[in-house]
């Protein structure tokens, strides 16, 4: 996969115009990168900052330092499991912890991922510690505007919904408009990556001939490791569903997860 590092500010663009806007933040475990929407529009994009520079900013100090209107940030998850809303408890919590790759720098949380279902995950609790600066009402799972802007537009039951960034892969599958299965591997190689998502495939008994796969992120539409996937599956193509307007220099598939972030209203702790 390319190592893209975008950068995007509208001319119009202004700090002094923070209170209008939402800040949206992807953390990964090593770098973060954000996003600025203003009345539905894309007004900056950056990525691959150092973590370093969200904990203790200084070339970005005066735009995380901001009051903004809204900021939603997506926490990563190094292991996470869902359970259905309606089985949940906080009693249960350190019950299902122990379903996750648990370490002593980890810190599990339970948020709501959609009606049905809620995700118990653990991240680090560095980034947790910097998520707290910022309000820890205000993270979410990473992904849970991607599934979410999936989900508001009627997924097909023959399709699966791939977002890779990086090394890992996510795949989902929607049936009646539901979540139906959900789940990120990390994969090294495009025959890898295909590899997990024929696993999938089968695992849901989709026949790969009838098909087909929407893929966001870190992947150009005449790349290779989407011309490998649509070898065995009946077409494969990137996903070109819009959450915000965006300029013409801005690819859709490219920002879809972050600036589906837009779509989470403050995370609903459980």
């Amino acid at each position: 996969m390319n190592e893209h590092n975008y950068t995007y500010h509208d001319d119009n663009f202004s700090l002094d115009k923070t209170e209008d806007y939402t800040l949206l933040i992807q953390v990964e475990d090593k770098s973060f990168s954000y996003a600025i929407s203003n009345n539905g529009k894309l007004i900056a994009w950056a990525e691959n900052y150092p973590f370093d520079e969200l904990s203790d900013p200084q070339e970005l100090l005066d735009l995380l330092s901001a009051k903004y209107g809204q900021m939603i940030i997506g926490l990563p998850a190094h292991s996470f499991t869902l359970v259905p809303a309606e089985l949940f408890s906080g009693e249960r919590l350190p019950n299902l912890a122990r379903f996750l790759d648990v370490k002593a720098d980890s810190k599990v949380i339970a948020q709501v991922l959609d009606k049905e279902n809620i995700i118990v995950y653990n991240t680090s609790e560095a980034i947790v510690s910097t998520a707290e600066e910022f309000g820890i009402r205000n993270t979410v799972f990473t992904s849970k505007g991607w599934l979410t802007a999936i989900a508001q537009n009627n997924p097909g039951t023959d399709c699966l919904y791939l977002n890779i960034e990086k090394e890992k892969v996510e795949i989902a599958h929607f049936a009646s408009g539901k979540l139906r299965f959900y789940n990120s591997f990390d994969f090294n190689g495009d025959d890898e990556m295909v590899y997990f998502t024929v696993l999938v495939a089968n695992e849901l008994n989709l026949e790969a001939k009838y098909t087909s796969l929407y893929v966001s992120g870190n992947i150009d539409a005449d790349s290779k490791g989407l011309s490998r996937l649509a070898e065995f599956f009946k077409a494969a193509e990137v996903n070109n569903l819009q959450v915000l307007q965006l300029p013409a220099e801005v690819v859709p598939h490219r920002v879809l997860s972050i600036a589906a972030l837009s779509l989470c209203a403050l995370s609903e702790a459980v």
